[in-house]
C-alpha cells in the first residue's frame, strides 16, 4: 500500500491511497492523525472507498509532517570510508543522532530553494527513511518490526561549509535544517511492499547522471537495530528516522566544485520499490522573489 498526501484543484491537502493509477481520499485530517489510529487506520486505509481523483491530476506533498524527525547517521561505512579518504575534516561516526527541521520537509517536485548567502557548498545525501507506526519507548531490535509502519526517501540536502564549522563541536544541524533542505516522499509504502528493507537499490541522479550508486544491504548497522536503539528517546505515531547516506555525495568526490548543487539542476533520489523523489533546486530570487540577505558574518 502507497500512502500519499496530496492538494486537490482547490489547493487543500488530503490524506489518501494509492489505487492503480488513482488516488483515493482518506477521511482523517491528515497523515499523522492515521498513523495515530495505529493498525485500525492502516486497515481503514486498505479498505478505503471515498472520493477517487486520478494521480495525473493532484499535486503530491511530503507524505507526512511528522512530530519528531530523527535524523541519523553514520550507518553506511561506505560513506565514512569515502570521507577519510578526501581527508573530511572530521570523522564520520556510527550512532550520529539529532533532530531535524520538521519546517524544512517539503514534497515531490517542490523545489529546493538556494540560500546563496549561507552556503556555497550545496550538497545531496540520498537516505532510506522509516515512518514509526505507534507510539513506544525502550524496545529492543526483536520487537522493532512491530512499530514500523512503512518507509519513504528523504534527500538531506547539506551546506557542506556550515557542516565543517558545526563538525569542531562534533554535532552538526543548522546545515541540513535550512528551509527546503529536507525532501521528502514521494508516498509511504508499508512494509509488507517492501518486502526486506535491506535489499533495495538505490540511486541518486542529478540533471539525469548517476552520483550515489548503493544497495541498502550495504547497512553495517540494520533497520531493527537502529529502530529499537533510538526508542530510548520516545517515538509517537508517524515519527519519520532516516538511516543515513550511500557513498557518491559531492563533498567527497574528486571534484567536488563540480558536483555541487546549484540553481537550475535537477535531483532524483530513487529507491527500489520505494519509487523517485524529485527535487529542482532554483535560487533565492526566484524562489523569494527578492535577492538574498546580506551574508552572514
Amino acid at each position: 500500500m502507497k500512502l500519499v498526501t496530496f492538494e486537490d484543484a482547490g489547493g487543500e491537502q488530503h490524506p489518501g491511497v494509492i489505487r492503480g493509477e488513482d488516488v483515493v481520499r482518506l477521511e482523517v485530517p491528515d497523515m499523522r492523525s492515521l498513523f495515530e489510529m495505529g493498525d485500525a487506520g492502516l486497515d481503514m486505509a486498505r479498505a478505503a472507498d471515498g472520493p477517487v481523483t486520478p494521480l495525473a491530476d493532484v499535486q503530491l506533498k511530503a507524505p507526512i509532517i511528522p512530530k519528531k524527525f530523527f535524523h541519523t547517521a553514520g550507518n553506511f561505512r561506505e560513506h565514512g570510508e569515502e570521507a577519510k579518504s578526501v581527508n573530511w575534516s572530521h570523522d564520520i561516526a556510527p550512532w550520529i543522532v539529532f533532530f531535524q527541521n520538521v519546517d524544512a520537509v517539503i514534497g515531490p517536485d517542490e523545489p529546493v530553494i538556494y540560500p546563496e548567502h549561507l552556503t556555497k557548498e550545496l550538497d545531496y545525501e540520498l537516505e532510506l527513511t522509516i515512518v514509526i507506526k505507534k507510539a513506544g519507548k525502550h524496545f529492543t531490535a526483536e520487537e522493532a518490526e512491530d512499530y514500523i509502519g512503512g518507509y519513504t526517501i528523504f534527500n538531506d540536502i547539506t551546506a557542506r561549509d556550515i557542516q565543517r564549522d558545526e563538525m569542531k563541536s562534533g554535532v552538526f544541524s543548522f546545515c541540513k535544517a535550512i528551509d527546503t533542505f529536507c525532501p521528502l516522499g514521494p508516498w509511504i509504502v508499508t512494509p509488507d511492499e517492501v518486502g526486506d528493507p535491506h535489499n533495495l537499490d538505490m540511486r541518486l541522479r542529478v540533471n539525469g547522471e548517476d552520483r550515489q550508486v548503493s544497495n541498502s544491504r550495504n547497512m553495517w548497522v540494520k533497520i531493527p537495530e537502529i529502530v529499537a536503539h533510538y526508542s530510548a528517546m520516545g517515538y509517537s505515531p508517524g515519527d519519520v528516522v532516516s538511516t543515513g547516506t550511500v557513498a557518491g555525495v559531492a563533498a567527497f568526490s574528486d571534484d567536488p566544485w563540480a558536483w555541487y548543487l546549484k540553481p537550475g539542476d535537477v535531483v532524483e533520489a530513487e529507491i527500489e520499490k520505494l519509487g523517485v523523489l524529485r527535487n529542482p533546486i532554483i535560487s533565492w530570487k526566484e524562489g523569494h522573489g527578492e535577492d538574498p540577505p546580506e551574508p552572514r558574518a
